[in-house]
């Protein structure tokens, strides 16, 4: 019987919550798991950068929960799009976990398979939303992650995806080294109100918070050229925020759904350089099906 695992895009840092903020968003990566092999095998059309062995992070990720798997022969598709701001590393470090969870029977809980995703990648913002589904906030440190897994606010939402790649590398090196204390304190004071407003279901308040982040976006809009012309089209149809999806390039527009279907017709004018895609919120993060 075919194993499948499935696990959504996601839409990190939502302006302020940098490196801690996370929504699961309707794109998905699906892996079946097929034959048991000698060797594994994967079968991808995601390019041939993407190992089709046990050197791809999908594998790297299972053996580093689980090193003793049988090797499988797996099936692998993604429209989550590569290097964009949507969680596609991300997305493959959770079905990886996965995997090790259902081939071993680890009967891993939330919360195990959340402090192993925060160790790989680093920080909790994507991986979370791609194991709980909808809006989480995390904090991970010294072995330890905490979170809060939250419904979403109803919103449409509206992502411009641009045709080229910016690396997470590449957009790290545009951040300061350091905050001096104001600015610190600032920067915290826009983000805790923004999260509250999440919280309490206050979009609108949200919107205004979340346009004023000071941890990342001042410093990294430069990278996507369409940035502010996407926010100048969005705010004047009466969006809530326009904000860079995770590292970029992706710009991610909340508005109420019948906003978005203006916003998208206003910059369809544009010819903006990649695709202009509505999503929805995903409320169930990593499914298994047998």
């Amino acid at each position: 019987m075919t194993l499948t695992i499935s696990v959504p895009a996601t839409s990190a840092n939502l302006g302020p919550g940098f490196d801690s903020v996370g929504l699961a968003v309707s794109r998905f990566l699906k892996i079946e798991v097929l034959n048991p092999l000698e060797k594994w095998v994967i079968h991808h059309d995601l390019g041939s950068d993407v190992p089709s062995d046990e050197n791809n992070l999908l594998i790297q990720t299972a053996l580093q929960v689980e090193p003793n798997l049988t090797p499988h022969e797996i099936k692998m598709t993604s429209d989550i799009p590569l290097a964009r701001g949507l969680g596609s590393s991300s997305s493959v470090i959770v079905a990886g976990i996965e995997l090790a969870n259902q081939l071993a029977h680890l009967a891993l809980s939330d919360a195990e398979k959340l402090a192993i995703a925060s160790e790989v990648e680093g920080h909790p913002d994507n991986v979370a939303p791609a194991i709980l589904g909808g809006l989480v906030i995390a904090h991970s440190a010294a072995g330890e992650t905490h979170y809060v897994a939250a419904k979403m606010p109803e919103t449409g939402l509206l992502a411009f995806i641009p045709d080229y790649e910016l690396k997470t590398s590449d957009s790290r090196n545009a951040l300061p080294d350091s905050f001096d204390y104001k600015a610190s304190v600032a920067a915290s004071s826009v983000a805790n109100v923004a999260i509250a407003a999440l919280l309490t279901g206050d979009m609108t308040l949200a919107g205004q918070l979340m346009s004023q982040d000071k941890f990342h976006e001042p410093y990294r809009r430069h990278l996507v050229p369409e940035f502010d012309r996407i926010r100048t089209i969005a705010s004047d149809k009466g969006a809530y925020v326009t904000y860079l999806s995770g590292a970029g390039p992706t710009v991610m527009v909340l508005a109420t759904p019948d906003k978005i279907k203006l916003i998208k017709a206003a910059l369809e004018t544009e010819k903006l350089p990649g695709q202009l895609v509505e999503l929805s919120v995903d409320t169930l993060g990593v499914k298994v099906e047998n």
